[in-house]
């Protein structure tokens, strides 16, 4: 499956941005989608997945200035950023797992960069 992800920017600290990210049609189900984040000379973390039933997982650094929601019959996650911050700054990945047959594939996107100005 192809993710396309869009919503990335430059913003100010405190400011917001919303991103998403689109995946094409597939036969196979798509189980938690969500958003990943690397910033230069760090390690990819989790930002947030949700599961087909709309529940929500946070990294601890979102703090509820986050908030992921999907659309299943669109097969769309959405991600809401408030009070960015300049540690914010990273390029977002948007992600997928896919279930095919038993196995679990995980699907990448390509990347949508956030530049947090302080």
């Amino acid at each position: 499956v192809q993710l396309q992800a869009s919503g990335g920017g430059l913003v100010q600290a405190g400011g917001s941005l919303r991103l998403s990210c689109a995946a094409s049609r597939t036969v196979f189900t798509i189980n938690d989608m969500g958003w990943y984040r690397q910033a230069p000379g760090k390690q990819r973390e989790l930002v947030a997945t949700i599961n087909t039933g709309g529940k929500p997982n946070y990294g601890d650094f979102v703090k509820g200035r986050f908030t992921i929601s999907r659309d299943n019959d669109a097969n769309t996650v959405y991600l809401q950023m408030n009070s960015l911050k300049p540690e914010d700054t990273a390029v977002y990945y948007c992600y997928a797992d896919l279930a095919i047959g038993t196995v679990d594939v995980d699907n990448w996107g390509q990347g949508t960069l956030v530049t947090v100005s302080s």
